[in-house]
């Protein structure tokens, strides 16, 4: 009997590179200030999966999902996926900060402060 993996789910890998190649604008936009350590040294992976979900972004020596949100979480459905999804990843040990389009469009440098002041508090960044 195979071992439940968390992480990568190869049932959804086609999903995460599909979404890896189609990228929203404001995921673009973080994704060019977090990848290749530049956010104090840690490193950041985009589309992660984690058991049946995809995170937009994860920080593993942190523990740490960042998700962008667009309109269709500001329904009531919306929110009620993302409360279940969000219970699911703190199961695993998983916080997970959320930003929506707005902030990362208009506030960037601002969502990094938050994300660093979360990485500042919860471990130390890898090897450069």
């Amino acid at each position: 009997m195979e071992k439940h993996r968390p992480y990568n789910n190869s049932l959804i890998k086609e999903a995460r590179q599909r979404l890896r190649k189609n990228l929203p604008s404001p995921e673009l936009i973080l994704w060019s200030k977090l990848k290749q350590r530049q956010l104090n040294g840690f490193k950041f992976r985009r589309q992660y999966g984690i058991d049946n979900y995809i995170v937009d972004f994860y920080c593993p020596s942190c523990r740490l999902a960042i998700e962008i949100d667009g309109d269709s979480h500001y329904t009531k459905r919306g929110r009620q996926e993302d409360s279940v999804r969000d219970k699911n990843l703190n199961i695993h040990g998983i916080q997970v900060l959320r930003f929506t389009n707005l902030e990362i469009n208009n506030n960037c440098d601002g969502v990094l402060v938050k994300i660093a002041d979360y990485l500042e508090g919860h471990t130390t960044p890898g090897p450069s």
